[in-house]
């Protein structure tokens, strides 16, 4: 099932990436290469920017020296963000992985995605911070939402 609202959607906040990562966790175990892995656990807190997430576990994978990939886990893991238009996003699972080449985040296990104009509720989700789309559900899994109507004076 695909799910394009574009109520729903909102894309990150464009100068995050060029902000320095900010990263508290109570114990890591990594690798100092280029292409290595960094395990972060107790209490895991990463601050880029408007972007901040938190967990209980986050694995930062490493490649050719730049981060390429963040994979959180929690009971639940969160993110939150702002977009360029002050909007905030919050969003929570059992699993998050963040692509950052691509901007992708695909949530899975009891998902729930908030924003302003909606809320949607799923198992998984893969959500592109670039466009704002959503693409959630398939194998006999369904997704609910919520969609606010705009209010007076809202463009």
């Amino acid at each position: 099932m695909l799910v394009a609202l574009l109520p729903l959607g909102a894309q990150a906040k464009t100068t995050d990436r060029q902000a320095p990562m900010d990263i508290d966790a109570g114990h890591t175990d990594a690798l100092l290469t280029d292409d290595g892995d960094t395990v972060l656990s107790d209490g895991v807190v990463i601050v880029q920017g408007t972007l901040d997430v938190r967990s209980d576990k986050a694995v930062l994978h490493r490649k050719a020296g730049e981060l390429s990939e963040v994979v959180l886990t929690g009971s639940p893991a969160t993110l939150k963000q702002v977009n360029d238009n002050g909007e905030a996003m919050n969003a929570r699972a059992s699993q998050i992985v963040y692509t950052l080449s691509s901007d992708i985040v695909v949530l899975t296990g009891g998902v729930v995605i908030e924003q302003p104009r909606g809320t949607l509720r799923g198992e998984s989700v893969k959500y592109d911070l670039k466009t704002g789309r959503l693409d959630g559900g398939g194998d006999g899994k369904r997704v609910q939402m919520r969609i606010l109507p705009k209010t007076a004076g809202a463009k």
